[in-house]
């Protein structure tokens, strides 16, 4: 019983899952389209990672504006969401994503990750973040999701 966490954008989609007992948070892939609205072939590689990861659940990065508001790329999250929902089945939870990305990139500098690498990965790192920022959410106390069965 694994939950996924992604960060959708314009052309990439991070993704991370939890570890089998729901503890931490890894990066996994990420997921790229040459152009924004041809999500067919994400789409479809998203569900072989549900399947092969075991996933139950996924949380989705939601990138508000700083003052609350839901922009652009909010309302094609939200169009994401219900398209993922449809597709697997599974519960899809908008996770709060602000400054995830600027995050991911501290953590790739202070690592030592080249720029140019950086762009590649930086998307993974993200989707680990929102995941692990939703675990944590959940039990603030330890960092980890309970389990319903």
């Amino acid at each position: 019983m694994r939950i996924m966490g992604l960060d959708f954008g314009s052309k990439t989609v991070g993704v991370a899952v939890t570890d089998p007992l729901g503890f931490t948070a890894q990066g996994v892939e990420t997921i790229t389209r040459k152009e924004e609205n041809k999500l067919r072939q994400t789409c479809q590689r998203i569900e072989a990672l549900i399947k092969e990861y075991q996933v139950t659940t996924i949380v989705l990065g939601y990138p508000k504006n700083m003052d609350d508001s839901i922009g652009e790329r909010g309302k094609k999250t939200e169009e994401f969401k219900k398209m993922l929902e449809r597709r697997t089945g599974l519960p899809v939870i908008l996770q709060d994503e602000r400054l995830t990305t600027i995050a991911a990139d501290q953590i790739l500098e202070e690592s030592g990750v080249p720029r140019e690498e950086r762009k590649k990965v930086i998307d993974k790192v993200a989707a680990t973040i929102i995941l692990q920022d939703f675990m944590s959410s959940m039990d603030p106390s330890c960092g980890q999701k309970e389990q319903h069965g």
